[in-house]
């Protein structure tokens, strides 16, 4: 007996959308690093992920309640810890927010939640920060195509695996798209929460077509 087939409309259907996993982003908020904001954007996008960073806070909820909340409600998180440096403003200061971001991560100890460290150089970590000791932390030499290496070996037992070619793809129409979103935001700089919303949203759309499942 030939087996039954299913009723012409069920087959042309509209396939059932599938929900993807956010990823908060712990990255310096600053003009020296936005090649490396677009990077992440489009690297995990071009995963089938969502970005996530406290960009997104409104001013009227206390911040540190929404940072815990979206770390909580995230599948994953990536924390860039390569900005040691002392700022230009006096007085001159190191970045504190994304090692506390890290901190609050890890207290967190969520089963469900797994997340993964990047730096510039090599083996500095293990100066600035001694406790990951044993932990593997990514290094991607401050670069595009090195954030987009490491997220492939981050990630590399996830469903969807982009090459490193279409995840530049999705960086290039981000580049492509950026001063007309700044435009429409009224914004002066990516470190916005319109334009990064708008910016997800864009490389979403970019990586669901060049990248297959």
């Amino acid at each position: 007996m030939s087996a039954r087939k299913s009723p012409p409309q069920n087959r042309r259907g509209p396939k059932p959308s599938v929900e993807k996993a956010d990823v908060f982003l712990n990255i310096p908020y600053d003009e020296r690093f936005e090649k490396l904001l677009f990077a992440y954007i489009a690297g995990i996008s071009a995963f089938g992920f969502v970005p996530r960073a406290t960009l997104e806070i409104p001013f009227s909820q206390r911040r540190l309640e929404r940072i815990i909340s979206l770390i909580a409600s995230s599948r994953y998180s990536v924390h860039d810890l390569s900005r040691v440096q002392l700022d230009r403003t006096a007085p001159s200061t190191p970045r504190f927010n994304m090692p506390f971001e890290l901190g609050i991560t890890v207290g967190i100890g969520n089963a469900n939640h797994s997340w993964i460290v990047c730096e510039t150089v090599r083996r500095r970590i293990n100066k600035s920060l001694s406790d990951l000791d044993g932990t593997d932390v990514y290094i991607h030499g401050g670069t595009v195509r090195g954030v987009f290496r490491e997220l492939c070996n981050a990630f590399v037992r996830n469903r969807r695996q982009p090459s490193v070619e279409q995840m530049m793809q999705i960086y290039r129409i981000l580049r492509s798209k950026c001063a007309s979103i700044l435009q429409n935001a009224g914004a002066k700089d990516p470190f916005n929460a319109r334009v990064f919303l708008d910016l997800c949203v864009l490389a979403s759309a970019a990586a669901d077509n060049l990248v297959s499942q």
